[in-house]
């Protein structure tokens, strides 16, 4: 059994962690989803954050929220900067917004057409 000050420790890491990676301002994913494609990040990152040769995964399971800010107003690399007279801190919490909500893929397994093609024919 793990000792009750340990316990503690993890739980407040954890929930630190947890609210480290939500947006100060509140996001609106629709929003965000226009954002996403009026600017053009799908361009370099697809249209799921799945990421490509010219630009970084952003989801599923974005990096914390003042990371994804800092990124967008200083960016290592190719990635252009936004600052605030582009894309003001609402923008930006509402493009977090739509990267929460892109789920994971799905497992080869969990579609029928590919889990038919993965199985040896008899």
């Amino acid at each position: 059994m793990m000792p009750a000050k340990l316990s503690l420790t993890i739980a407040l890491i954890l929930a630190s962690a947890a609210a480290a990676a939500q947006s100060p301002v509140k996001g609106d994913a629709v929003r965000g989803t226009k954002i996403f494609t009026t600017f053009g990040c799908y361009q370099c990152h697809g249209y799921q954050g799945q990421g490509s040769n010219a630009g970084s995964t952003l989801a599923p399971n974005p990096v914390a929220y003042a990371a994804f800010a800092y990124q967008l107003r200083q960016p290592r690399a190719r990635m252009p900067a936004y600052s605030l007279k582009i894309l003001s801190d609402q923008d930006a919490a509402d493009l977090y917004a739509y990267l929460l909500t892109i789920p994971k893929a799905r497992a080869v397994a969990d579609i029928p057409l590919l889990a038919k093609a993965q199985k040896p024919e008899k």
